[in-house]
């Protein structure tokens, strides 16, 4: 519903197609819902769910399970599960991925998977409700929905401090039907991939998908170098995309564009009541597409296991996330969107030698790239000799230069209107004992590739888990992503 109405807002659309769309939505009342904060910023859960039915409860024909590739098994798992928050200035908003295997505290159930709290919680109350009350199944049914739900939205809440005000939640015929009704998504692969499960045949580099290939894409789970963490930001890098193109007016090209969303959005959504639609409009009237984030919690542990040993999870620390949430949320608001999209592959890193021992250069570079930055010229300072280490560019503020300095030891940052934006320039001189140098007890000749990943090792002698990255919708070119 949220990309429907940035539709209607970017291309002018009269106000009263916003009320047609509401007008079919399934609308719910969930008790656990906050009312917003003081500041007037609003907090969404974003639920996608293996749902074999639409929004209303009416059952998918066997033609959509077929092109869907969903089966015919029942399932209400939540496979999506993103906390959108867009504050009152309207600048800017921020959607946090928490991973499907998240092994988390769900209050009054105990640790299991987040994605199976909705799901265990409406089969005992369907089978308290069915076989213990004797009440009619097809009146237990949407009781059970609304009790998993409840239990959902506290979880999430307890997982990540932040109290829900309002709450979306799509199922696979939706996020198919949305994608076609705005004419696809672009995406960018790595590598190919060939995953029959979920039906993902893709070749690598860019290419836009229609909907039916883009429920592949962001539900295959199998053959990803990370797994669940591969997966969801392949969902994040779809929801970039979509909203780039929303927010930059791209999508609506004639009334029968609209219209197919309209009819997508109806059938496949679920909203909660008591969401003031033309309030959000206007705080979205003021939002950039490069001012969407798009992140995912910390985490402790990719392939951890659950208390008891027997299940596969991903670990969290709940008071890491709380307070990770809480910095990314506030820099957001604070309109901080460069610094948190940034990342190191977006700088070309080029290391000149102005010493005397041979191959610092390539060392130094070598250590870099082991920290994501793309690596650039290396060799010999022919320019005007340096005394002191420096990483040059071509302004001081510059968050490739602060960061590239950061890792090398600290060293200062110089203006330099000859380094090309987007890169930077190492001299090394005769002072230099940071990482690469050989004084600082590394021997980089000995650092694998999968420090690539992280570079942090652990007291254990295991990689640690990389810190989160963030997505831009600010970018015509999605990033590529495993």
């Amino acid at each position: 519903m949220a990309v429907a109405m940035l539709i209607v807002v970017t291309t002018g659309v009269a106000w009263g197609k916003i009320r047609s769309f509401e007008s079919g939505i399934n609308h719910i009342n969930p008790v656990a819902l906050g009312e917003g904060g003081e500041d007037g910023a609003i907090d969404i859960l974003l639920v996608g769910n293996d749902s074999r039915t639409d929004a209303h409860g009416n059952p998918l024909s066997a033609e959509e399970l077929a092109v869907l590739r969903a089966g015919d098994d029942v399932s209400t798992n939540t496979d999506t599960i993103v906390l959108i928050r867009i504050p009152n200035n309207g600048e800017s908003a921020t959607a946090i991925s928490i991973p499907r295997d998240s092994y988390v505290e769900a209050p009054g159930l105990g640790k299991m998977k987040i994605n199976g709290v909705y799901g265990s919680v409406h089969l005992e109350e369907l089978k308290k409700l069915v076989e213990d009350q004797g009440v009619d199944p097809a009146v237990a049914e949407p009781e059970a929905i609304a009790a998993g739900r409840e239990e959902l939205i506290k979880t999430v809440a307890n997982l990540t401090g932040v109290t829900v005000d309002h709450y979306a939640e799509i199922g696979l015929l939706g996020f198919s039907l949305i994608t076609d009704a705005l004419g696809g998504v672009d995406v960018c692969l790595n590598e190919p991939v060939y995953e029959p499960l979920s039906g993902a045949d893709f070749p690598a580099g860019w290419q836009k998908l229609n909907g039916p290939q883009a429920l592949s894409f962001v539900r295959q789970r199998h053959d990803l170098p990370r797994g669940d963490l591969d997966r969801v930001t392949r969902q994040q890098a779809v929801m970039a995309s979509l909203a780039h193109d929303v927010i930059s007016s791209k999508t609506l090209s004639s009334p029968a564009t609209l219209n197919r969303l309209e009819e997508a959005v109806q059938r496949s959504v679920v909203l909660s009541d008591d969401w003031d639609i033309m309030d959000f409009i206007t705080q979205l009237q003021e939002l950039a597409g490069g001012n969407v984030a798009f992140s995912t919690i910390p985490i402790v542990e990719e392939a951890g296991w659950s208390d008891d040993g027997m299940q596969s999870v991903v670990r969290v620390d709940p008071a890491e996330v709380k307070d990770w949430v809480s910095g990314l949320l506030n820099d957001q608001d604070e309109g901080k969107t460069e610094e948190l999209t940034y990342s190191p592959d977006q700088t070309v890193a080029e290391v000149l030698n102005d010493t005397d021992v041979n191959g610092m250069a390539a060392a130094v570079s070598h250590v870099l790239s082991t920290k994501g930055f793309t690596a650039g010229n290396v060799g010999n300072n022919e320019g005007e000799k340096v005394t002191t280490s420096q990483v040059q560019a071509a302004a001081v503020d510059d968050l490739g230069a602060q960061a590239v300095a950061a890792d090398l030891g600290g060293l200062p940052v110089v203006e330099d209107q000859t380094v090309p934006p987007g890169s930077v320039r190492v001299v090394l001189a005769d002072d230099y004992t940071g990482p690469g140098s050989g004084l600082d007890g590394s021997d980089v000749t000995l650092m694998g590739g999968d420090s690539l990943e992280t570079g942090v090792v652990t007291d254990t002698g295991e990689l640690a888990p990389a810190p989160p990255q963030i997505i831009t919708a600010g970018t015509d070119d999605p990033k590529c992503v495993n």
